[in-house]
C-alpha cells in the first residue's frame, strides 16, 4: 500500500484551509515537476477506491477532490510539489441533489455533488447529454476547470420532470432552463 505523508501532499494544511471556508487551491499555479501514479480509482457510481479498497473517510476523499484537475492525458491530483495519476472510470464526481430556485427561463438549477460542490447550471457551467451510443442518455454538468458530474438517475427524473412542464422555445425537444439557458435533455426525457 502507498504511503501518503503530510510533507508531500500538505494534506493537513489544505484541509485546515477548507474548513475554514477558503476557496478552492489554485490548481492552475501549480505545476509541479514530479509525477507519478498512484492507485486510486474514481467508479462510475462516484466511490472512491485506494489499492482496491473503498475511501472510509468522506473529509478526505472531499479533499482529494478539490486536487483533482483533469488534463489532455488523463486525470491528476495535484500539489505545489507533486502530481499523481489517478484512474476515473466516467466523470469524478455524481450530481446527487437538485434544487430549482426561481421559475421559467429565470430559474437556477443547482445541483450538489457528492462531494460537496454546488454547482448552478449556466453559461459555464452547462448540462449536457451524452447518447453513448445506448438507449440509456448519460446525463452530464460541468462542475468546474474541465470536470464533470454524471447526473445521478433520480436527479435526471426530476430534470424530466421540468422539461415535461415547461414551455421552451424548441418544442420537439425537451429541455430545462437555467440562467437563461436552454439545455435540451435528449429524446428520452
Amino acid at each position: 500500500m502507498a504511503v501518503m505523508t503530510e510533507p508531500i501532499l500538505g494534506l493537513a494544511s489544505l484541509q485546515r484551509e477548507l474548513a475554514a471556508g477558503r476557496a478552492l487551491p489554485p490548481l492552475e499555479r501549480w505545476n509541479p515537476k514530479h509525477c507519478s501514479e498512484i492507485d486510486i480509482r474514481i467508479a462510475r457510481d462516484g466511490t472512491w477506491f485506494h489499492d482496491g479498497r473503498p475511501i472510509a473517510r468522506r473529509e478526505l476523499v472531499r479533499l482529494f477532490s478539490t486536487i483533482l484537475r483533469k488534463e489532455s492525458d488523463g486525470y491528476y491530483l495535484v500539489t505545489p510539489v507533486e502530481k499523481m495519476r489517478i484512474t476515473v472510470e466516467d466523470a469524478p464526481f455524481l450530481a446527487v441533489l437538485l434544487d430549482v430556485r426561481g421559475s421559467g427561463r429565470d430559474q437556477q438549477l443547482v445541483f450538489t455533488t457528492n462531494v460537496g460542490d454546488e454547482t448552478i447550471a449556466g453559461r459555464e457551467n452547462p448540462i449536457r447529454v451524452d447518447a453513448n451510443g445506448s438507449t440509456e442518455p448519460a446525463p452530464y454538468i460541468h462542475v468546474r476547470h474541465g470536470l464533470d458530474a454524471r447526473i445521478s438517475r433520480n436527479v435526471y427524473y426530476q430534470l424530466a420532470d421540468l422539461a415535461l412542464s415547461a414551455e421552451h422555445a424548441q418544442a420537439d425537444t425537451p429541455g430545462v432552463w437555467s440562467c437563461g439557458i436552454f439545455f435540451p435533455l435528449g429524446s428520452a426525457a
